[in-house]
C-alpha cells in the first residue's frame, strides 16, 4: 500500500476545521485536516464520518464513504451520494447502482471485486417546494469537489487500482480539472497525473444518464456505457 498523500501540519489544522457557526469562504474548504495519517479503510471511514471540510455536512444525513475490495483492480468514481445513498450510508445502492452493476457484469468486470466511491462524500440537495420533504440533487461546485479531494487521494493510495473508471462529468472534473468533457474523453484509456500519481483512467457517463434517457434512446445510452466499461476490462489484460 502506498502512503497517504501529504497532509497539512498539525499547527495548520484550524485553517480547515469546520463546526463554527460562521460561514467559511469557499477558498478555505478542505478535508485535509480530517484525513488520518495512517490506517486502512476502516480508519478512513471513521475519520470521514466527522469531516467538516465544507458546509455540505450540515444538511446531509451522513458521510457516504467508498466501499468494496481494497485490493480491487478497478476503482470507480461517481459524483456524490444520492438520496438513497445518503439514507443508507453506502455508495451506488439506488437505481443507478443497479444499472452500473449490470453493465460491469456484462463488460466482464465482477462488481463484487471493485471499489466504488464518489468525488464528494456528502449529498448536496435542495428541497422541492411542491413536494415538501422531497430532496432534489444539486451538483457540487468545483470548490466542494476540491475540498473532498484528500479523501479521494487517500482511497486511491489505499486501493492502488490498475484502472480508474470515471463516471460522469463531475468525477472527471474532480480528477482532471474544469476543462474535462466526458463527451470528448470517454471510452479511451488515458494516463493522467491524479493527486501526484500516474493513474490509468477510462471515462464514461454516469449510470444515472441511462435512467434519464428517453425510452427510445435508453438502449443506445446503456450500450455506450457498456462499451466504455469494456475498454476498462480490456485494459486489465
Amino acid at each position: 500500500m502506498r502512503g497517504y498523500p501529504p497532509r497539512m501540519a498539525d499547527g495548520d489544522k484550524t485553517a480547515g476545521a469546520r463546526g463554527g457557526a460562521g460561514a467559511e469562504p469557499e477558498e478555505a474548504y478542505t478535508a485535509e485536516p480530517f484525513v488520518p495519517r495512517r490506517g486502512g479503510l476502516a480508519a478512513l471511514r471513521r475519520a470521514a464520518a466527522g469531516c467538516r471540510g465544507c458546509p455540505l455536512h450540515r444538511d446531509a444525513t451522513r458521510t457516504v464513504f467508498g466501499e468494496g475490495d481494497t485490493s480491487a483492480r478497478v476503482l470507480l468514481i461517481g459524483e456524490q451520494p444520492g438520496d438513497q445513498e445518503d439514507r443508507q450510508g453506502k455508495p451506488f445502492v439506488g437505481p443507478a447502482g443497479r444499472v452500473l452493476d449490470r453493465a460491469l457484469d456484462e463488460a466482464g468486470i465482477d462488481p463484487g471485486q471493485t471499489y466504488v466511491t464518489n468525488a464528494v462524500k456528502h449529498f448536496k440537495f435542495s428541497r422541492d417546494p411542491a413536494h415538501g420533504k422531497r430532496r432534489i440533487h444539486k451538483p457540487p461546485t468545483l470548490r466542494e469537489m476540491s475540498a473532498c479531494g484528500p479523501w479521494l487521494a487517500a482511497e486511491l493510495a489505499l486501493v492502488e487500482p490498475e484502472v480508474v473508471v470515471v463516471l460522469g462529468a463531475t468525477a472527471g472534473k474532480a480528477l482532471l480539472g474544469s476543462s474535462f468533457r466526458v463527451t470528448r474523453q470517454r471510452g479511451a484509456l488515458m494516463e493522467e497525473d491524479v493527486h501526484g500519481r500516474t493513474e490509468r483512467l477510462v471515462a464514461t457517463i454516469h449510470p444515472s444518464a441511462v435512467l434519464r434517457a428517453d425510452k427510445d434512446d435508453r438502449d443506445a445510452v446503456y450500450g455506450g456505457l457498456l462499451a466504455d466499461l469494456e475498454v476498462a476490462a480490456r485494459a486489465l489484460g
